[in-house]
C-alpha cells in the first residue's frame, strides 16, 4: 500500500493524474466530503480500490463509466503494482481508517517529490527522488541480522561495467573477429586515444614536472626526504603524499606506454589496467564503420541477461541499467546515422539497413529514446531475486519510476512493462537449479524405477510450463512489454504446479514426510518447513526461459553481480544442502551463481575479505577462478570504509571466462574519507604469484611488492622451525588488526580489578633453545613481517600460521647487531608503555599494558635495514618496506598505536 501511494505521489507531481499535482490529497478531501467525515474507511474502499484495480491496472477502454467519473483522466499503467493483492480479492473485508491516510499524506507532504534521479543537493533535506527509496530501505532493514549493506555507486558501477562489457566484447568478437584482431579496428582505437581511457584521477598532475626535491629521489633513494610529506594539490590527489603521487605517475606512464605501443589487445587488459571500459565501449560503437559490427553490438546488448541473486532494493541492477543505457544509446545513434546515409546513397545492397530500419520502427511509438531504452533493459536484460518481499517491491517500484522519470512535461505516460517474472522473491540458496537436480531428488526419494514411471508425468508438467513461458514472452514482445491478465494467470498457475512438485521433492531432503498424493496445504510440517527456509526458489522453473533455453554453451545468465549477505551459515534459520562451500552464506552465493552462469559468463561480487585470506574460502576461490581469469581487490575499514556503519574488511572479485586462466590482485587499500572519489579509479592490479599449497591470494599492487614477496617465500628457514619447547618465549595479542603488532619476550602486564592476571587475547609461543628470543622479537616486530602479515592475512587476526609461514635467512641468528637492536627495541617499547584502564560490565576494572610502538619506529627501521641484506632487498625495496603505509601508521592517533 505504501509503495502504491509513493508511486502515485511521484507521478502526480508530473501532472500525469488528471493534471492535478496534488491528486491524492484533493481526491481524499473530495471523498471525505462525499462520504461524510465520520466515515471510518471511506477512502480506501470507496476510492483507492477503484483507482488501483479499476483504473491504473485496467486499460482505459475497459473501464466502466462510474470508475471514470470517480477517478478522472488516469493512465493505464499495468505492471504488477496495482493488481489486486492476495488480500484484496472480491470478498475482502479490509478496513483502513481515513485517519491513517490523512497521517501518511501529512507526512508525505513535508517532502518535495521529484522524478529527477540526479544527486539531490537540497540544503533542507526535504527533496526526495526514486533513488532515495533504496537508501531508505537499506537503512530500514536490520543490517546486522540480515547481513545486508547498501553498496555505493562507485562500487556498483565498477563491478557492472567490468563484467557486462567484457561479455559483450566476447560476444561481438565471435561475430566479427577481424575488428578484435590485435591490429584490428577496436585496439587501434584504443592505441590512438590512450589518454582518453585512463581515468582522470590516475592522470592527475602528470602534465606537470615534479618539484626538484621530489624528482631527485626517483633515481637516488637517499634523496627521498620529502616523499612522506603531503603532495601539492596541483600534483597530488586529496590526502596523497609525494610517495603515492610518484607511484601513481609511474603507473600512468607504464599504462600509457603499453597502450601506445599496441600491447593492450585483450578484453582482460582493460580490467587489469583499470581503464575506463564504459567510455571505450561507447567509442568503439560510435566510431565503427562496419554495419556488421554495429548489428552485432546491438544484438548482443539486447540479448544479455544480468542477474543479482540478492538484489535488495536494486543497487546493482540500477548500475547495470546505467551501463547498458549508454551502450543502447550509442548503438541507436550509429544505427540512425547508417540509415540516414543509406537513404541518401540509395544503398539497398546491405541487408543490415533494412534490419536497422525495423529497429528504429520499434523506437518510434515511445515518448523518446531514453524511455524506449530503459524499457528494453528493464524488460529483457535485468533479473533479480531477494529473500525479502519488501526489497523486491521497492526494487520494482524504483524501476517503474525510472521509466516515468524519462517522460517530459506534457507527454503521455505509457503502460508499464510487466516485470513480475523478472524481479522475484525467494531464497536463492534453497531450490533446484536444474532439471537434473530434480531428477536426482526423485531418484533418491523413490528409486530408479519410480523415476522412470513418473518421467512421463514430469515431462508433461514441464512441457506445459515451457509452453506457457513461450506464450507469455511472445505476447509480452508483441504487446511491447504488457501481457494479458489471462496469460499471466495461466503462467502463474502452471509455474505454481511445477513449484509445488519441486517443493514436494525438496522437502524430502529436509526429512519432511509427505504421503503420496497428500495435499501440501494440509501438511503442517511441510508448511512450517517452507516458512523456515523462507520460500524455496527453483531457478530452472522460475526462470525457465533463461536457465533451460539459452543457446550459448549451457543455459543460464550471462552476468551475475551483487553483494550477497555477509552472514555465517549458522546465523540463518535454514541449512542449504548440496554445497561444497561451507560456513558462510556469501560462499554459498558464489557457488550457486557459478551453477547459474553460462559457460562464457562473467561474475563479480562484494564479499568479506576472508575470501582472499582464509583457508575455508579456498573452495570459493575455485568457483571464482573456474575456467576464468579473476581479479581481486582488497579494502580496509580504517580510516575510512566502503560500507557506512559496517566494520567489515571486504574483497571484490571480478571473474570472466578466459582461455588463459590468470589471477590478478591489488594491495590492501587504505584511504581517508576525502580520497573516496579516487579509490576505484586508482586501483592497481598485478599478476598474482603462484604459491604452491597456499589458500590466500596475496594483496600486492606493484612489481616492487611482487619482488619482495618472492624473495621472502624463497628463504630457507620458516618461523615454524624456530618455535618449539624451549624456556624462552614470545608473547603477542591474537586479534586487533591495527597498524602495529607488539611481540615481546616478556609477558605484558595485565590486571583484573587490581590483581595480576593473563589476558584472554594473549598468546604465548615457546622458542627452541638454539634461537635467540631478542632476534626473534626483532624479526617479528620488523616492518618486513608487518607487511607480510598484511599481504596474506585477513588484516584482523594474527594467527599462528601467519607467524609460522613467515620465512627468513637462518644466518640472521648469528648477527650480533640484530640481537642488540632486538633488545634495544624491547627495552624502548617497555619504557614508553603505559597501563590502559577500561571498565567492563562483566569483569570490572581491566588494566592492560599499552605499547606505543610508533615511538620506536626509528629502531624498527634499523632492524629492517639489517634484515634487508639477508633478504637481498634492493635500496628501493628497503625504502618501500620502511615506508609502507607510512601516512597511516605514523599519522594515527595515540590510542591506535597498538
Amino acid at each position: 500500500m505504501l509503495n502504491r501511494l509513493m508511486f502515485v505521489y511521484f507521478i502526480q507531481k508530473g501532472g500525469f493524474l488528471d493534471e492535478d499535482p496534488n491528486y491524492l490529497r484533493n481526491r481524499f478531501d473530495r471523498v471525505r466530503e462525499t462520504q461524510g467525515r465520520d466515515k471510518f474507511h471511506g477512502f480506501y474502499r470507496a476510492f483507492l480500490l477503484r483507482l488501483f484495480h479499476g483504473g491504473l491496472a485496467t486499460p482505459v477502454d475497459k473501464r466502466d463509466d462510474e470508475t471514470i467519473q470517480l477517478i478522472g483522466n488516469i493512465p493505464y499503467l499495468n505492471g504488477g503494482l496495482f493488481e489486486p493483492h492476495v488480500f484484496e480479492g472480491e470478498d475482502n473485508k479490509i478496513q483502513i481508517p481515513d485517519e491513517a491516510f490523512e497521517s501518511v499524506f501529512a507526512f508525505f507532504d513535508k517532502y518535495e517529490w521529484t522524478l529527477d534521479t540526479r544527486p539531490i543537493e537540497s540544503a533542507d533535506g526535504r527533496q526526495i527522488n526514486p533513488d532515495v527509496l533504496g537508501h531508505i530501505f537499506e537503512k530500514y532493514i536490520n543490517q546486522k541480522e540480515m547481513g545486508a549493506y547498501y553498496t555505493k555507486e562507485d562500487i556498483t558501477g565498477y563491478i557492472t561495467q567490468n563484467t557486462i562489457i567484457p561479455w559483450l566484447f566476447r560476444k561481438v568478437e565471435a561475430s566479427d573477429n577481424t575488428a578484435f584482431a590485435p591490429d584490428g579496428f577496436v585496439w587501434r582505437l584504443l592505441r590512438g586515444n590512450a589518454d582518453r581511457y585512463i581515468y582522470k584521477e590516475v592522470a592527475h598532475g602528470t602534465e606537470l614536472d615534479l618539484p626538484e626535491s621530489i624528482a631527485a629521489g626517483i633515481k637516488d633513494v637517499s634523496k627521498r626526504g620529502d616523499w612522506n610529506k603531503e603532495a601539492s594539490r596541483e600534483h597530488g590527489l586529496p590526502t596523497e603524499i609525494w610517495r603515492e603521487t610518484v607511484a601513481r605517475r609511474q603507473r600512468h606512464s607504464d599504462i600509457q606506454e603499453k597502450m601506445l605501443s599496441g600491447r593492450v589487445t585483450k578484453v582482460e587488459d582493460l580490467i587489469t589496467y583499470n581503464l575506463n571500459i564504459s567510455r571505450f565501449a561507447q567509442d568503439v560503437i560510435l566510431e565503427a564503420d562496419s554495419t556488421d559490427l554495429i548489428r552485432a553490438f546491438w544484438e548482443a546488448t539486447r540479448s544479455i541477461k544480468v542477474l543479482d541473486p540478492a538484489c535488495g532494493s536494486g543497487a546493482f541492477l540500477f548500475a547495470a541499467l546505467n551501463v547498458l543505457h549508454d551502450l543502447y544509446e550509442a548503438c541507436l545513434e550509429r544505427i540512425e546515422e547508417f540509415v540516414e546515409a543509406s537513404s541518401e546513397t540509395k544503398n539497398i545492397g546491405d541487408q543490415n539497413f533494412s534490419y536497422f530500419e525495423k529497429v528504429l520502427e520499434r523506437v518510434k511509438p515511445h515518448p523518446n529514446h531514453s524511455y524506449f531504452i530503459y524499457k528494453e533493459i528493464i524488460l529483457y536484460n535485468l533479473y533479480g531475486v531477494d529473500i525479502m518481499n519488501e526489497a523486491v517491491e521497492i526494487c520494482k517500484l524504483r524501476l517503474f519510476l525510472k521509466l516515468a522519470s524519462k517522460l517530459e512535461l506534457g507527454q503521455k505516460i505509457e503502460a508499464l512493462p510487466d516485470i513480475d517474472f523478472n524481479i522475484r522473491a525467494g531464497n536463492s540458496l534453497i531450490g533446484y537449479t536444474s532439471l537434473a537436480d530434480m531428477e536426482s531428488a526423485i531418484e533418491a526419494e523413490e528409486g530408479k524405477l519410480k523415476l522412470d514411471d513418473r518421467a512421463a508425468e514430469i515431462k508433461a508438467t514441464v512441457k506445459k510450463l515451457a509452453k506457457s513461458f513461450d506464450v507469455f514472452r511472445r505476447k509480452q514482445m508483441e504487446l511491447d512489454g504488457r501481457v494479458e491478465a489471462e496469460d499471466k494467470k495461466k503462467l502463474r498457475g502452471n509455474l505454481q504446479e511445477v513449484v509445488n512438485m519441486l517443493d514436494r521433492f525438496l522437502a524430502q531432503d529436509y526429512n519432511i514426510k509427505i504421503g503420496a498424493g497428500e495435499d501440501l496445504v494440509e501438511n503442517k510440517d511441510f508448511q512450517n518447513w517452507r516458512e523456515q527456509v523462507q520460500q524455496p526458489f527453483h531457478w530452472w522453473a522460475e526462470f525457465y526461459d533463461i536457465v533451460n533455453k539459452r543457446e550459448i554453451d549451457r543455459g543460464g545468465f550471462d552476468v551475475i553481480i551483487g553483494n550477497p549477505p555477509f552472514l555465517e551459515a549458522k546465523k540463518v534459520p535454514y541449512s542449504p544442502k548440496g554445497f561444497r562451500a561451507q560456513g558462510t552464506i556469501q560462499g554459498y552465493f558464489v557457488e550457486q551463481s557459478n551453477k547459474l552462469l553460462t559457460g562464457k559468463g562473467g561474475m563479480s561480487m562484494v564479499l568479506p575479505m576472508s575470501l582472499t585470506s582464509t583457508q575455508r574460502m579456498k573452495v570459493v576461490q575455485k568457483f571464482v577462478e573456474d575456467n576464468k581469469s579473476a581479479w581481486y581487490s582488497n579494502f580496509s575499514i580504517r580510516p575510512a570504509k566502503l560500507f557506512d556503519g559496517a566494520d567489515i574488511r571486504v574483497a571484490i572479485f571480478i571473474s570472466i571466462s578466459s582461455q588463459r586462466k590468470r589471477v590478478f590482485t591489488t594491495g590492501y587499500k587504505r584511504w581517508a574519507t576525502g580520497a573516496r572519489e579516487a579509490l576505484v579509479p586508482t586501483l592497481a592490479y598485478v599478476l598474482s604469484p603462484e604459491i604452491e599449497g597456499a589458500w590466500y591470494i596475496p594483496k600486492l599492487q606493484s612489481s616492487t611488492e611482487v619482488s619482495i614477496f618472492n624473495k621472502i617465500i624463497n628463504q630457507e628457514l620458516s618461523v615454524e622451525e624456530v618455535l618449539g619447547t624451549g624456556s624462552d618465549a614470545i608473547y603477542y595479542r591474537g586479534a586487533g588488526g591495527g597498524y602495529w603488532w607488539a611481540f615481546t619476550n616478556f609477558a605484558p602486564k595485565f590486571f583484573k580489578n587490581g590483581i595480576a592476571d593473563v589476558s584472554s587475547t594473549q598468546v604465548k609461543e615457546c622458542i627452541k633453545k638454539e634461537y635467540d628470543s631478542a632476534i626473534v622479537a626483532a624479526l617479528l616486530n620488523s616492518s618486513v613481517f608487518w607487511w607480510w602479515w598484511v599481504v596474506g592475512s585477513d588484516c584482523w587476526h594474527l594467527t599462528k600460521s601467519d607467524i609460522q609461514d613467515f620465512k627468513t635467512n637462518p644466518d640472521i641468528f648469528g648477527n650480533d647487531q640484530l640481537r642488540i637492536l632486538g633488545k634495544k627495541y624491547l627495552a624502548d617499547i617497555e619504557a614508553n608503555s603505559c597501563l590502559q584502564t577500561r571498565k567492563q560490565k562483566n569483569t570490572g576494572i581491566i588494566q592492560t599494558q599499552l605499547f606505543k610502538i610508533r615511538k620506536s619506529k626509528p629502531i624498527i627501521d634499523k632492524i629492517d635495514e639489517v634484515l634487508s641484506r639477508y633478504y637481498g632487498f634492493t635500496a628501493g625495496e628497503l625504502d618501500f618496506i620502511q615506508n609502507y603505509d607510512i601516512k597511516f601508521r605514523v599519522g594515527v592517533s595515540e590510542g591506535n598505536d597498538n
